[in-house]
């Protein structure tokens, strides 16, 4: 492999959050706590951003030992065809959803650039908002994709450790650690608005990941300043394959965590998605999370046919509905918003085009 980009290596990136990490007492904990709601309040307000996953496709063609779509499983392969995503779409949009995440697995002849394309422009037709988690692209890709109203990338790294990188992801594309690395600058340059990253909480050291993130997030920010940066806080879950992580995260360390970020980066998106519980996500959500998932369905198809959907990537925790969640919020004084920009600023179709 070829050398580190010095950025991932340079603990000036992490110096202000490493000691907030460290600390264990309870008093640290309610000032770190205090300090990020009152940051949140001033940047954000009062507002909590929902979307939800839309998943196309179960197809992949890596080995990644963590995941219930890895290409060594025995559950049954699909993937949507464009009427069937059509329908899906629809069925999310009569429960308020209007930004959409779309995913596949990694690059297959079954699914692979064209289908994903397709897939966007189709979305885009339907809803105001479209971000992808998919296989690594070139620029020329991700430009096509942003010229069909795809605004947002999501790419999680998994792990920042290259050696443990290494032993986790056995064979497939995947394996390419700086490929996966650089995928949310390719995508900037290629006319993505906005990048989301993290790391597969539990796979590795847990305060060595953050400071990763940490520092991948800051190197994002200060070299493209124009685009969005957004950091999620995935914990492995239960999977087809009962991979057993090496590492567990507690509530209480990835509660640190989240509000470290708040206030050492006050001004990018904290994503917390539903593999999490609903109490745990009830207590984050304005203490620093300001994005989350929603009703989602990690499922090929589970929108539409939630109980024949066939296996998942991961087990959902919060698995209340849109209208519990949101009624959640607002007992928080929180406000729900499912939209907050107009689809003509994303470029892809005039309004007269879109259903």
């Amino acid at each position: 492999m070829n050398a580190l980009p010095a950025w991932l290596t340079d603990s000036r990136l992490s110096e202000d959050i490493e000691p907030l990490l460290r600390q264990t007492d309870d008093e640290s904990l309610e000032r770190l706590a205090a300090e990020a709601q009152a940051v949140t309040l001033r940047r954000f307000g009062r507002i909590i951003s929902l979307y939800a996953p839309l998943y196309l496709s179960n197809f992949c063609s890596s080995g990644c030992v963590y995941c219930g779509f890895a290409s060594d499983r025995t559950s049954p392969r699909r993937k949507l065809e464009f009427d069937e995503i059509e329908r899906e779409l629809r069925a999310m949009k009569k429960i308020g959803i209007g930004d959409v995440l779309l995913l596949t697995g990694e690059r297959t002849n079954a699914a692979g650039f064209d289908y994903l394309r397709r897939s966007v422009e189709l979305t885009a037709r339907i809803m105001p908002r479209v971000a992808i988690e998919a296989f690594p692209m070139s620029v020329a890709e991700y430009r096509a994709l942003a010229e069909c109203g795809c605004t947002g990338l999501t790419i999680y790294q998994e792990t920042y450790d290259p050696e443990n990188y290494a032993k986790l992801h056995r064979w497939g594309p995947k394996q390419d650690f700086l490929e996966r690395l650089e995928t949310p600058e390719r995508a900037i340059t290629g006319g993505i608005r906005s990048v989301g990253i993290g790391a597969l909480l539990g796979l590795s050291e847990p305060i060595g990941e953050a400071l990763a993130v940490a520092r991948h997030a800051r190197h994002l920010c200060r070299t493209y300043w124009k685009a969005g940066v957004s950091v999620s806080f995935p914990r492995i879950r239960p999977q087809e394959g009962s991979f057993q992580p090496a590492y567990v995260v507690n509530d209480r360390f990835l509660a640190r965590m989240i509000m470290a970020f708040r206030t050492a980066m006050p001004d990018i998106d904290l994503v917390l998605s539903t593999r999490e519980s609903s109490n745990f996500r009830d207590g984050m959500a304005g203490l620093g999370i300001t994005r989350m998932s929603i009703a989602s369905r990690t499922t090929v198809g589970g929108y539409v046919e939630a109980e024949t959907a066939g296996a998942s990537q991961f087990e959902v925790s919060d698995d209340r509905s849109a209208e519990e969640f949101c009624a959640a919020l607002r007992a928080k004084n929180l406000e729900p918003v499912f939209k907050n920009w107009d689809a003509a600023y994303n470029n892809p179709l005039p309004e007269k085009e879109r259903a």
